[in-house]
């Protein structure tokens, strides 16, 4: 997916507007006219919820009613998707979705509530969140390059990974990585990524991907050293640590990418009126600061787009999934 600059969603924004004019006002009268409930699947304090949180209070201005989160965790994300599915298609209640709910749970579940490619239709991909490959300070490597000959001489168990649960995007993570870069490690999977970075803090694991929001100040306090950057640029406030794909894994790349989804059958015209919204929202200069304070990536765009985007991104999950034998119950 292309990052947009501040001109570029400025632009799409100018684009979205006249494309919302273009709808007659009558078909839905005063939208919105009551205040619009975002599902966020996960708990709070994570990237999706923080983010949730600072396009709610812009969203909010924008829309001309107040934009109220409610979380709706478990079950990887799939619990606030069911509830988003049953909703009714009439623009008050969106999403924020996860790649790896939308991209990574149909491949990894035998069976959902919903059915993940005709439930929802897309508003717009919000921000794409780097993943930081990380070691307790312990290990012996400085760089991810350097940690590649440790592990392959001690593989297939010798070195210890974390993630934050089964299937999770830190999981997928390293297990693109593995098959990548032709090497394996043990996975321990851990109840949520707060208790998974405490186990690479206290040496209880070796490694591990960890969102660059929390990364960043554990790094800086010398309890985590970060290796490799998971997109395919580096982390504008860590410009020092070199990407994964420049580092001896040429083409990785994975993000913990958050978009705004709405339930299937949602009129054209309130998908329209959303994603100028959002645009409008993520070129505000206050939202941006924020958000790239969280260490996140600025995406935007339109819903066409982020349509295309995803069908991607499924593919790509979904190859790695068959691949690596991973399923859930």
């Amino acid at each position: 997916m292309t990052l947009w600059s501040r001109r570029s969603v400025l632009s799409t924004l100018a684009a979205a507007a006249a494309s919302a004019a273009a709808f007659p006002a009558a078909s839905q009268p005063g939208y919105p006219s009551r205040p619009v409930k975002m599902i966020v699947p996960w708990p709070p304090g994570g990237i999706t919820d923080v983010t949730g949180r600072i396009l709610a209070q812009r969203l909010g201005v924008e829309l001309g009613q107040p934009t109220v989160v409610e979380n709706r965790p478990g079950a990887a994300g799939t619990i606030g998707h069911a509830v988003a599915a049953q909703a009714e298609p009439d623009g008050y209640t969106v999403l924020l979705a996860t790649n790896s709910t939308y991209a990574m749970a149909p491949h990894l579940f035998e069976k959902l509530p919903y059915d993940s490619s005709k439930a929802f239709a897309p508003v717009g991909l919000v921000i794409r969140s780097p993943q930081v490959f990380c070691c307790n300070p312990s290990l012996p490597v400085k760089t991810f390059a350097e940690f590649l000959p440790y592990v392959r001489a001690r593989q297939p168990d010798g070195v210890v990974f974390e993630s934050s649960g089964p299937g999770s995007s830190s999981h997928l993570a390293a297990e693109l990585l593995m098959a990548m870069a032709n090497f394996r490690m043990l996975h321990v999977p851990y109840r949520g990524g707060g208790p998974a970075v405490q186990a690479l803090v206290s040496g209880e694991v070796a490694c591990g991907f960890v969102d660059a929001v929390v990364a960043l100040p554990i790094a800086e306090g010398g309890k985590i050293r970060m290796l490799g950057v998971s997109t395919a640029e580096r982390l504008p406030l860590a410009a020092d640590v070199p990407t994964i794909a420049e580092s001896g894994v040429p083409g990785f790349e994975s993000s913990t990418d958050v978009a705004l989804m709405v339930p299937a059958g949602t009129p054209s015209a309130i998908v329209a009126r959303l994603n100028a919204a959002l645009l409008a929202t993520l070129a505000d200069d206050h939202v941006r600061a924020l958000l790239t304070k969280q260490g996140a990536i600025i995406s935007g765009g339109s819903p066409e787009q982020f349509a295309g985007y995803m069908v991607k991104e499924n593919a790509k999950w979904g190859d790695v999934i068959r691949a690596r034998g991973i399923r859930m119950q």
